[in-house]
């Protein structure tokens, strides 16, 4: 996959008086004496504040702090991660009946920055809606949208990310590389990733007495393939039922993407569910040779084609005569607005970054990866593929700017520390060994069983399913085609919800889109959270 970022996953109105937990370490902790003392005791910081949802205020209380999360086995006696979180409890409820939702995004490593500040937290950053958005200073207003208003919400930055940072205590110099090595390994890893986050959910439960709220999960992007691992330990491991998983710009099987399947000859599955979105694309830079009046049929249209003569063609690899590889071009052509003679040359397959470059390639423009609705100048017009993704570098100074300052500001946490993006990632372990396995399988990352595990040792799951049109990271086709091809009885298809976008990756960076999302997403877990008191 090109190395840009998933941010995934990839993402406050008035702030009162601020009370700092005691929790804080001893000002008399030596560095030289305790390597990490500072990360080895959790933190925590309550401010209050109101924010003002589709007209409705809601007071809240704000902690931003760490847990501390030990190890396992014969390492369960030290601590390896102390995870950063930032938690909204609605004032004047009572907790144990009201519903929470874990939320993260993706990288994986990725910091929660972009669902804190660009779709639920009571604060929402400004940026601009399909271009470049100008420098600082940034607007930060309050977030009509926030679900405050359906639960409470708990945004954790993955270790190393954020404030979160994996910990290495031994005072010995090359004792404490050898811990930093071996925890890199074990965390940074499909199936270590995933037990962190359950770790710190059923810690975060007792901490907070919150193990008989209704439960939810939230991820975007790799946080939805981290979702299906951490739904599948709770259900199965921790003996924690969650109500619902909400999926935004999913990506459960690895096989489906499209960045890059040329790496992976003869799997011609990227080129298929990636191209409607392709025709999205093309549909709303008025590249298609005739533009279709109606978008949501022309993409219903393109649907099909994808599933039939299109898949057909390609799986007859070179016993696909000439005639029917200039028909299928010529039809490709229709939808994509690319020229024939690329798509002949390009032997039917256009991955996302070929794409990219060549849909406004007469401008030497390059058109987004994460949200294709944004447009930037090629780095090299004369390069195969995307060299950056326009969107990424639109909003992300926007969004890494405005958290910096209010969480220093208003949640009064993290003076003297850096908040990191992404975490120093050397190598991400995409092994998974996944139920009902003996061993990690060797094949790309596949966590569709994980989820489908959960839905069937819990019939109730309900899972929602949200993804943009204009998504080249994670197309939404791709999505669907996950969904429908899950390991389940179809007495559980049911349990599953679809609604798509006219936005990209984070969908909430187009605001009509945000509200949808908000609206679907409260409603669904008002639908789920009813379910249990019948």
């Amino acid at each position: 996959m090109r190395k840009l970022p998933l941010a995934l996953a990839l993402a406050t109105l008035l702030l009162g008086t601020s009370v700092h937990a005691a929790d804080k370490p001893e000002k008399n902790d030596k560095p030289e004496d305790k390597p990490d003392a500072a990360l080895l005791k959790p933190q925590s910081s309550e401010t209050s504040g109101t924010v003002k949802v589709e007209g409705k205020s809601i007071d809240y209380k704000a902690v931003a702090g760490t847990l501390v999360l030990h190890g396992s086995g014969d390492k369960e006696s030290e601590p390896q991660i102390s995870m950063f979180y930032t938690a909204y409890f609605k004032k004047g409820v009572e907790p144990g009946k009201r519903p929470i939702t874990f939320i993260y995004n993706g990288g994986p490593g990725s910091a929660t920055v972009w669902l804190h500040m660009g779709a639920f937290g009571p604060k929402r950053v400004v940026t601009s809606d399909d271009s470049h958005t100008p420098a600082a200073p940034y607007g930060l207003v309050n977030n009509d949208y926030s679900l405050l208003d359906a639960s409470d919400l708990v945004f954790i930055d993955a270790p190393g990310a954020g404030f979160s940072r994996l910990i290495a205590d031994d005072a010995d110099k090359g004792k404490r590389e050898e811990q930093m090595k071996d925890r890199k390994k074990t965390v940074y890893s499909v199936d270590g990733d995933g037990h962190a986050f359950a770790q710190f959910i059923t810690q975060f439960l007792s901490k907070y007495n919150r193990w008989n709220s209704p439960k939810y999960l939230f991820g975007e992007s790799y946080g939805t393939t981290r979702s299906a691992v951490v739904a599948n330990i709770l259900e199965n491991e921790d003996s924690v039922d969650l109500n619902g998983v909400i999926l935004l710009s999913q990506i459960l099987n690895f096989d489906t993407s499209i960045d890059g399947p040329a790496n992976n000859p003869g799997v011609d599955l990227p080129y298929v569910v990636g191209l409607p979105t392709f025709a999205a694309t093309a549909y709303y830079h008025h590249k298609l040779p005739q533009q279709p009046a109606d978008q949501e049929s022309f993409l219903r249209e393109v649907e099909q084609y994808a599933i039939g003569e299109y898949a057909s063609a390609l799986m007859q690899g070179s016993r696909l005569d000439d005639a029917r590889k200039q028909a299928v071009a010529q039809k490709l052509h229709q939808y994509t607005g690319l020229p024939v003679a690329y798509l002949l040359k390009a032997n039917l397959r256009v991955d996302g970054g070929m794409f990219e470059h060549e849909l406004q390639a007469d401008g030497d423009i390059t058109t987004g990866r994460l949200d294709t609705r944004f447009s930037g100048p090629s780095l090299d017009p004369l390069s195969k593929s995307s060299e950056y993704d326009p969107q990424s570098s639109a909003i992300s100074s926007a969004y890494v700017a405005a958290f910096n300052d209010y969480v220093r500001r208003q949640l009064k946490f993290g003076e003297g520390q850096t908040y990191r993006l992404f975490a120093d990632i050397d190598h991400w372990d995409f092994a998974h060994k996944a139920p009902g396995s003996t061993e990690a399988l060797q094949q790309s990352t596949n966590v569709m069983p994980d989820l489908a595990t959960a839905m069937k040792t819990n019939p109730g799951l309900r899972v929602s399913l949200n993804g943009g049109y204009y998504d080249l990271a994670t197309p939404y086709f791709a999505a669907d085609y996950e969904m429908h091809h899950m390991p389940i009885p179809a007495s559980l298809e049911k349990n599953i919800s679809y609604a798509w976008y006219p936005s990209g990756h984070m969908v909430y960076a187009h605001e009509d889109s945000l509200k949808k999302l908000h609206d679907n997403v409260a409603r669904f877990i008002e639908d789920t959270d009813n379910v249990g008191k019948h």
